[in-house]
């Protein structure tokens, strides 16, 4: 039987290898020098 205690560790494991594989292998579209076609105002 699964306790409280352990389901907050699965919650947490899970979170924290969501946070690195998104910090280390999501890479954002946007790689041109361009703001793109909405011209959000970061020149």
């Amino acid at each position: 039987m699964i306790n409280t205690q352990e389901i907050l560790v699965y919650i947490t494991v899970l979170l924290a290898v969501a946070f690195l594989v998104k910090k280390y292998f999501y890479k954002p579209k946007k790689t041109s020098k361009s703001c793109g076609k909405d011209n959000c105002g970061c020149h």
